[in-house]
């Protein structure tokens, strides 16, 4: 189980996410926060419970990939 942050940032009232899974709910929200910080236009947050497995840790206001992909630079 992880936990993903989904933002609503039109007038649709639609939820959307990104692929950010976090470990904790604590870090999703984290997240979510400074992404709602940083974006004008959005109206709502929330964190959700995922199937998915966690991918990303959020350290002193910085992502850290945990998968190796993340690095990779694409061709």
């Amino acid at each position: 189980m992880s936990f993903k942050p989904e933002v609503i940032a039109d007038t649709s009232a639609n939820w959307c996410g990104n692929a950010l899974r976090f470990a904790t709910r604590e870090e999703a929200e984290a997240n979510v926060q400074d992404l709602m910080m940083r974006w004008f236009a959005v109206r709502e947050t929330r964190v959700v419970e995922s199937g998915d497995p966690v991918n990303y840790r959020y350290v002193g206001g910085r992502l850290e990939s945990l998968t190796s992909e993340a690095g990779t630079p694409t061709q």
